[in-house]
């Protein structure tokens, strides 16, 4: 990594350079970042093994104030998926509530009991035999109770609170009618005994974290507090068991994974799409991302499909909530085959499809009079979604019935901003500045003011102002790290900033595989390796590095002069064009590369190496993002360079491009000449990989 120059003009704290070689160099290792919700299922045994399901969505508790909309949404999207790839339905069991989202085929069996729960799981230990697998889902509130038998390292189990859960019951030193993880590994491990196959998703959450969270999303956990729980394990009346100090739980032996929506430190959210006065518009939001992953793509291992599922998430920007898993089956191939929809069934001018398909609002869609035409009869527009439909307009005669398939997606909705949250009213600080600039301010070009539905959320926090994303999870990673309006800076500039990030993230997540859920598996057409240097500093400035570099994997950590270096090697049969930018946590978009003028395309065989030099002095904290945009390349066609995206002036300039820069820019150019611009032709796959760095404050 010799002749590198560094740009000190493109980003404020971040600088690049470009070297140019070819794939014959040396290459380091790139592997996914795990993360999840699943234990573990595939059908890749005996033909005749079956595949048991229980699914379980608390959204109504008897006794707790903790009621939730999603769950019972959740069992029905996690029933369609499974009957999809081959689950046949009278294997699948729902314990949900009577109104409970299900398929057709598929009952609700009985509510979600903590007997039921566990009568289910015994039964399935008895049902099971070798070379099946039986998948276990739940979704719902989670938490912490003290632990009684000295197995957790924290002094604490992992509890899920099924719908007659109550509180802390000292008399039986334990929170009445929950159900310990000590309760669930034994019933995992007598299913693993017969041979078959685990496979379990927690959509729920236990760390009672630190940060703040006032968003429109909805935690998954319910505090200490709400339950009655004692202060420490100390609490008189709780007794551990004898030699509880000395030994942890036993680790499950036999073909399993577990998967969790979120990291032991994180909250789990559902989120409405759509109306949120709906109930049936919420899902959780890892249910929802995962689901999606597994409806579209059939040849994936549960690695792949989760790591899909948390990119999926991350679209809208670095996630409160980062997915886990564990188990030995990981790398297995997901079971059974998908059936992606390449074109709806509509009917009476109603589509069969709506937000939970990835359409959107202004969606345009080819008509076609049956399954298996090859010209369309009509276009139509999209309006009044819900998650499974959408109602179709158009100045064409449509059919009484027919098949549409996308042809792009419609522009992003305004960027919605709330209310602004004081997060410690005693914080000894005035706001009356931010707040009277506030009122005074004219929003934004494509920016709603105040609105109770919204996007980002600001807090008067620290004597300034700072955004959240919509879980309105402050400081996330740490104090500090949520993006604040520096002093001196203007508000309406920063806040303008806010909102383009804001609309280019939701862009791209529209154009993202051409539109819709389609998506490509991360290294399916680019493959991107990651290696960092620690950084050294003479004085003010940064030296060169004195170490060699490490090969390294996303979310990355990094301080002020380390580099990272990022590979990107072509291996598929299509040379494709690439454009790196880089968000940082200012909302400042920067063009990494190409550098004016030099080529974009990476040809089959090629690679390109792109350095950056993390500059920032100030040691402040915080989330930024490398964007890797891949097109592929058409013959005799110019290149498609998607640079002019990170300046505001520039990006209007796409509108009389091709089909996906001129969509990417009017997406990015709020005013409404550019929003009635006309576009011909469907909008080309998009692969979009998003490398997360977290800026630590030492050096």
């Amino acid at each position: 990594m010799t002749n590198w120059v560094t740009r000190h003009a493109a980003l404020d704290r971040t600088t690049f350079t470009v070297n140019h070689f070819l794939m014959s160099h040396t290459v380091f290792p790139f592997s996914l970042c795990l993360s999840g919700l699943i234990l573990g299922l595939s059908l890749t045994g005996a033909a005749r093994a079956a595949t048991h399901a229980v699914l379980v969505g608390v959204s109504d508790y008897q006794v707790l104030e903790a009621d939730l909309r999603g769950p019972a949404n959740d069992v029905g999207l996690v029933a369609e998926t499974l009957l999809a790839r081959g689950v046949a339905a009278d294997h699948i069991r729902l314990l949900a509530a009577p109104d409970a989202r299900a398929p057709q085929g598929v009952t609700v069996h009985a509510a979600p009991t903590r007997a039921a729960i566990l009568s289910e799981l015994g039964r399935m230990a008895q049902l099971a035999g070798p070379g099946d697998t039986v998948f276990f889902y739940y979704s719902g509130h989670g938490a912490q109770a003290p632990d009684l038998n000295g197995d957790e390292a924290g002094g604490y189990d992992e509890i899920l609170l099924p719908t007659d859960a109550s509180g802390w019951k000292g008399a039986i030193g334990r929170v009445e009618n929950a159900i310990v993880d000590d309760e669930l590994a034994p019933l995992m491990q007598a299913i693993l005994d017969r041979g078959a196959q685990v496979v379990a998703v927690l959509d729920a959450c236990h760390s009672a974290t630190g940060f703040r969270a006032l968003g429109r999303g909805v935690a998954r956990y319910v505090s200490p507090a709400q339950l009655g729980l004692p202060d420490t394990p100390g609490t008189p009346g709780i007794t551990p068991a004898e030699g509880a100090a000395t030994h942890l739980a036993e680790p499950l032996h036999g073909d399993f994974v577990f998967l969790y929506s979120s990291q032991s430190d994180q909250r789990s959210f559902e989120y409405p799409l759509g109306d949120a006065s709906d109930p049936a518009n919420w899902y959780g939001d890892f249910t929802r991302a995962l689901m999606g992953v597994l409806a579209q793509e059939s040849s994936l291992s549960w690695a792949q499909a989760l790591q899909a599922a948390s990119d999926r998430m991350a679209r809208s920007g670095p996630a409160a909530q980062t997915p886990d898993g564990e188990g030995t089956l990981m790398q297995a191939a997901v079971f059974g085959q998908a059936r992606p929809a390449r074109r709806y069934g509509f009917a009476a001018g109603t589509l069969a499809a709506g937000l939970l398909a990835g359409l959107n609002e202004g969606a345009e869609v080819a008509v076609f009079d049956s399954l298996l035409a090859e010209a369309p009869v009509a276009r139509a527009t999209l309006h009044h979604l819900t998650p499974d439909s959408a109602a179709m307009q158009s100045a064409d005669m449509l059919p009484p019935k027919g098949y549409a398939a996308l042809l792009r997606p419609g522009l992003p909705a305004p960027v919605r901003l709330a209310v602004p949250v004081r997060a410690d009213a005693a914080d000894g600080h005035d706001y009356a500045a931010i707040l009277t600039g506030l009122a005074a301010m004219d929003a934004p070009e494509g920016v709603t003011l105040n609105a109770p539905d919204y996007d980002m959320l600001p807090y008067l926090v620290d004597g300034t102002l700072a955004l959240t994303a919509r879980d309105g999870v402050l400081d996330a990673d740490g104090p500090g790290t949520s993006p604040r309006l520096v002093q001196g800076e203007d508000l309406a500039a920063f806040l303008d900033r806010a909102a383009r990030v804001t609309r280019l993230r939701a862009a791209l997540a529209l154009a993202e595989g051409g539109g819709g859920l389609a998506f490509a598996m991360p290294g399916a057409g680019l493959k991107q390796d990651l290696a960092w240097l620690r950084g050294t500093s003479e004085g003010d400035a940064c030296a060169d590095p004195q170490t060699d570099p490490t090969p390294i994997t996303a979310p990355i950590t990094a301080g002020h002069c380390d580099q990272i270096w990022l590979t990107l090697s072509n291996g598929s049969s299509t040379a494709r064009d690439v454009t790196v930018l880089y968000v940082d946590r200012a909302f400042h978009i920067t063009p990494i590369w190409p550098a004016p003028g030099l080529s974009n395309r990476i040809a089959f065989g090629e690679a390109q190496e792109v350095g950056m030099l993390i500059q920032n002095p100030s040691q402040r904290r915080g989330a930024e993002e490398i964007i890797v945009l891949s097109v592929p390349a058409r013959d005799g066609a110019p290149r498609t360079v998607l640079t002019a995206l990170a300046d505001p002036e520039t990006a209007r300039d796409l509108t009389s491009g091709d089909a996906l820069s001129g969509w990417l820019g009017a997406a990015l150019t709020p005013d409404e000449s550019s929003r009635n611009f006309s576009f011909s032709g469907a909008i080309p796959a998009l692969e979009i990989t998003r490398h997360r760095i977290s800026l630590h404050g030492g050096t």
